[in-house]
């Protein structure tokens, strides 16, 4: 591939077009809102010119229900050879594409399983797709050049390609991303109404439950909308059980502290959570592996330029390999928690070799 153009520079088509340039793929930016695509080209995600010629790939990086317009626009004028789309539903966009009989041997549609909870091109990142799953959905007429061009753009963005119909990857995301974000997002609507000092105890927990809650609600809008029968199926199964919750807790609320513990609504909860924990088990670990459970090494630091910079320094020290890393800032704004997640026969040693280094350690 030596030219491509992305069409929306949102935060996923910003980051689309920085790991193209970062290839050395000419690229070029379009998107209605000019302002946005000379942000872009700003960054360093390629040229906000439009190309004098068909270019070998464009990356339609629009909300789904705009897919199929746009595709159809652009393969009037001839923008480039193949085609393909980053949106996260992908059954309707399909179905309208076929509707208004686009060229389908020449589009593959395509949804990379990476993100944040920003949005606009600012938000984007060369890195944002590494090691992430990007799905295509081929259909029959789809031309194998076609299919081999847009493998190139994940092999260039560095996603891991996974071949999907599209209706299995609605169901797919519905259970793993559109139904997880609009839980995310009711459980940070009750903080609206909540007491200040009830929200200024909120601690990592809270975070990671509502971490996506800060998504452009228009564009979640739209996707939710084009995928409501699969999410609204999902939801179906968890308002189910939020129903068993209930009637377990109203259970256990017309009792004194001692009977809970042996009250059969005590037992039914705890099966549900158990539930939980099997499933949480399931999401895939490191390199899309089985998951593993790390020991936690907690230390104290000082709000101070560096700070994280030179534990991660003298925990390298110790020979521990940090798998993850988690911070939490203190209420205070004086000091900040990080939490530094190892495989569990190196969590004594790190947090020894930390200590004698001068690191108040909680392990």
């Amino acid at each position: 591939m030596r030219t491509a153009a992305v069409v929306g520079t949102g935060m996923i088509g910003t980051s689309v077009a920085l790991a193209l340039t970062e290839r050395g793929v000419t690229t070029h930016l379009i998107d209605r809102d000019h302002a946005a695509a000379r942000t872009a080209a700003e960054l360093g995600a390629g040229t906000a010119e439009l190309p004098g010629s068909p270019v070998d790939l464009a990356v339609l990086a629009v909300p789904p229900a705009s897919v199929a317009a746009v595709l159809e626009q652009h393969q009037r004028s001839g923008l480039a050879r193949t085609y393909t789309d980053v949106a996260s539903v992908k059954r309707p966009p399909q179905a309208d594409v076929e509707a208004r009989g686009c060229d389908l041997a020449s589009f593959v549609g395509g949804h990379p399983l990476a993100g944040r909870e920003r949005s606009g091109p600012l938000a984007g990142r060369a890195d944002l797709f590494g090691g992430k799953p990007w799905v295509l959905t081929p259909g029959r007429a789809t031309r194998r050049a076609a299919m081999a061009r847009v493998l190139e753009l994940v092999r260039l963005c560095g996603g891991v390609p996974v071949v999907l119909s599209p209706d299995d990857h609605d169901e797919a995301v519905a259970l793993v991303s559109h139904a997880p974000h609009l839980l995310s997002s009711l459980m940070a609507a009750r903080l609206r109404g909540g007491p200040h000092s009830s929200v200024r105890l909120a601690g990592q927990g809270l975070r990671d439950v509502t971490r996506i809650a800060a998504g452009d609600a228009a564009l979640w809008t739209d996707i939710l909308a084009s995928n409501a029968p699969a999410v609204a199926r999902v939801l179906g199964d968890v308002a189910d059980d939020l129903a068993e919750v209930l009637t377990a807790l109203r259970g256990l609320a017309s009792v004194d502290a001692v009977t809970a513990r042996t009250h059969p609504a005590a037992a039914h909860l705890t099966a549900l959570l158990a539930r939980g924990n099997e499933g949480h088990a399931r999401i895939p670990g490191k390199h899309g592996g089985e998951s593993v459970t790390y020991s936690s090494v907690r230390v104290v630091l000082r709000d101070r330029a560096g700070e994280l910079a030179r534990v991660l320094t003298d925990a390298s020290g110790t020979g521990a390999n940090i798998e993850d890393i988690r911070l939490d800032h203190a209420t205070d704004g004086d000091t900040g928690l990080v939490e530094l997640l190892v495989a569990g026969e190196s969590a004594d040693a790190l947090a020894a070799g930390l200590r004698r280094r001068g690191w108040p350690v909680h392990e």
